[in-house]
């Protein structure tokens, strides 16, 4: 499995989504200039894999993919904590991945599912086989209700942690964008790892717990 840096574009999304809530209300609509409240929705850029912030009008009216001839997808907001998710050490291993988080979508440009890993120099994509995630999918069926582009199965196995959470794609670039933004040194500092430790919590809080046997039913 090799690993190759993202589109140059998407490192442009980083430092906007490092922090989960915005501090500042003078953020604008990124297509229409309008005034944006603290919470509000994102777009995201399927080629470039960029997310923009959008205003109600906006997300209305690009909820309809038609509208941009399915250039942007509006990012839906489930947020599912995934305690049942099989993916032993073993498995996770297999998978090739250097760090112990990653995050895994369904890319419609690259026609395959996208594996990338969060580092100090931003999102680093790994080259996951096909068998691979056929096999985890196989185990996991609610990956097969993941929409393309837009939603992602977050895997934290750092140090003691074995989390899995299907989320949107936004969530997974703050995530990179907090990394690559408090990361010092070697190591990383205390400050960064306390980072990451509160982005967990704060995810665990806003999403909901799904079992096994609700994965039939998309949400």
């Amino acid at each position: 499995m090799m690993a190759s840096t993202p589109p140059a574009g998407s490192l442009s999304t980083l430092r906007r989504f490092a922090r989960s809530v915005p501090t500042s209300t003078s953020e604008q609509c990124e297509f229409c200039a309008a005034p944006l409240p603290d919470q509000h929705r994102h777009l995201f850029e399927v080629a470039g894999r960029q997310v923009s912030c959008v205003c109600r009008a906006c997300a209305l009216l690009f909820s309809n993919e038609a509208a941009s001839a399915g250039k942007h997808r509006l990012i839906p907001e489930r947020r599912q904590f995934l305690p049942d998710f099989e993916l032993s050490d073993d498995q996770w291993e297999q998978l090739r991945i250097p760090v112990g988080m990653a995050f895994f979508f369904q890319s419609t440009p690259a026609e395959r599912v996208v594996a990338l890993y969060p580092s100090p120099a931003g999102p680093v994509e790994s080259l996951l086989t096909l068998t691979a995630w056929e096999e985890l999918t196989e185990r996991n069926p609610v990956l097969g209700t993941l929409q393309p582009d837009v939603e992602a199965l977050l895997v934290n196995h750092v140090r003691d942690s074995r989390e899995h959470y299907l989320v949107p794609i936004d969530e997974c670039y703050r995530l990179v964008g907090l990394i690559r933004t408090s990361w010092r040194g070697l190591s990383g500092g205390r400050e960064v790892w306390g980072d990451i430790e509160e982005y967990f919590a704060n995810l665990r809080r806003r999403a909901r717990v799904v079992s096994g046997a609700q994965h039939s039913v998309r949400r």
